[in-house]
This record gives C-alpha cells, sequence and structure tokens, in this order.
C-alpha cells in the first residue's frame, strides 16, 4: 500500500518534481482571506499517490522544491505521515500523536496559520469555503 497526499503546485519554486509524482487527481480552490495568500489567485491542490519504497526520496524532493516560509505537503498511509516543510522533513509514527507537536511548532515558526495545520490530531480540520459559498 502506498501513501496518499497533497501538494499544493503553487508551493513550489520548482514545478519539475510533479513530472515525478504519481497525480491521481487534481482540483482548484480560489484563495480566499483564509488562505493567508493574497499575491495568488487559486491553489492548484494535487492529490498524490507515493509507493512507500520511494516516501523517503520523494518527501526530500519536495522539501528541496518548496518555496521558502508558508508551505508544508504532506502524504501518509496507515503507519507514517510524512510532513514536508521547506528543508525539513518530519516522518511521524501515526500511533504516537505527540510527534505532531514539533512538527506544528515547525509550521508555526514558518508563519503558516495554525488552522492550516490541520494534520495534527490536535487541530480541528479547515473547513475551506466551497466555490459559490458566501462569508
Amino acid at each position: 500500500m502506498g501513501c496518499t497526499g497533497v501538494i499544493i503546485e503553487e508551493s513550489l519554486i520548482n514545478k519539475d518534481v510533479l513530472k515525478e509524482l504519481h497525480i491521481v487527481s487534481t482540483q482548484v480552490e480560489q484563495v480566499t482571506p483564509e488562505h493567508k495568500t493574497p499575491w495568488l489567485k487559486q491553489w492548484t491542490i494535487h492529490t498524490i499517490d507515493v509507493p512507500q519504497e520511494e516516501a523517503t526520496a520523494v518527501a526530500e524532493k519536495l522539501s528541496r522544491s518548496l518555496d521558502g516560509n508558508y508551505w508544508y505537503a504532506d502524504f501518509m498511509d496507515d503507519k507514517t505521515h510524512y510532513v514536508i516543510f521547506p528543508n525539513k522533513v518530519f516522518k511521524v509514527d501515526r500511533s504516537r500523536p505527540d510527534q505532531y507537536e514539533a512538527v506544528v511548532a515547525h509550521g508555526l515558526s514558518l508563519n503558516i496559520p495554525a488552522y492550516q495545520l490541520d494534520f495534527s490530531p490536535a487541530i480541528e480540520q479547515w473547513e475551506r469555503q466551497k466555490p459559490g459559498d458566501r462569508e
């Protein structure tokens, strides 16, 4: 069984890495104030599938491809969660929720809003506004 996760295309300084990923689906999301990226018009969100034997190498490659602050990518299987920041990869044992504390602290240090760090069981999942919804 492989790992599944997401990567936001606009988060990449090197988009060539996308050519090496198995993209399962793509969704375009219009940026709202909640996204905290006013310099962008949209997020292009790719759902990816990563073979388990390639997970560490893919995580390292994504880490080198992510733009400075504000961004992360992640993918997981039933045992391991890879949370990838620029130049830093966390490999979390999903049976150990306490391991997410360091991951969240690192994300906050990059100015990522806490509610967007919703991979942690301690953070309620971010409910993104759907097209046509009004604030």
